[in-house]
């Protein structure tokens, strides 16, 4: 069960308006990032194709988010990737990485321009240097939703990230995305993982640059 007021109404009080200030875990994957040894193992009908891809991914923090009581610090997020040496797009997601300090809870929104989203979440101290979100088809909190073609073809059945602060200043990810494929009888592991570099520093939030400014 939930541990939620009975006041659903209410806003926090004396809410920071400085995101970067306020992000915990996620802060040190703010910024514009490259990494060049992207790795994608995907389903194919003679067997597990491993491709190597290239991504960008630019992470900016928004303005302080509320639910009522709750209140959300968090960056929304834009990723691209291609193959070594093309311009096509491989795999293109955009969404929000949220980070709620009253609970060290950490939630990771994602779409993708093939009809599908999902909701992950985990939980971390602010401190963290490593956390990791899943996300579970079939529940109405933190689940995945798919076109009916995907439903019926390539189901995923569940998503796992994990995000490693590393001591350079990169940040790893791995991800796990459990796949039911139409006529096989095992899951099938779609797996990725990459190394991110900074190449760019955040913009402030909105609100926190009119501060600065003013």
């Amino acid at each position: 069960m939930h541990d939620f007021p009975a006041d659903i109404f209410s806003e926090p009080s004396n809410i920071d308006v400085d995101t970067l200030a306020n992000l915990g875990p996620l802060r040190a994957m703010a910024g514009i990032w490259e990494g060049t040894k992207g790795m994608d193992v995907n389903p194919q009908p003679d067997g597990p194709l491993r491709q190597a891809y290239i991504e960008r991914t630019e992470l900016q923090p928004i303005d302080p988010q509320t639910n009522g009581p709750q209140l959300f610090y968090g960056l929304r997020y834009s990723s691209h990737m291609v193959k070594p040496g093309e311009v096509q797009t491989y795999h293109d997601q955009v969404g929000y990485w949220l980070w709620e300090p009253a609970t060290g809870v950490i939630i990771h929104s994602l779409a993708i321009p093939r009809g599908q989203i999902a909701l992950a979440m985990g939980k971390a101290t602010a401190e963290a240097k490593q956390f990791e979100l899943s996300a579970e088809r079939g529940t109405t909190e933190y689940g995945i939703c798919s076109t009916p073609f995907l439903e019926y073809a390539f189901r995923t059945d569940s998503f796992r990230i994990s995000v490693t602060i590393n001591g350079d200043g990169t940040w790893s990810y791995s991800e796990d995305t459990v796949l039911m494929i139409r006529g096989r009888d095992e899951p099938f592991h779609h797996t990725d993982r990459n190394t991110l570099k900074r190449i760019a520093a955040p913009t402030p939030n909105p609100l926190a640059l009119a501060r600065i400014k003013g």
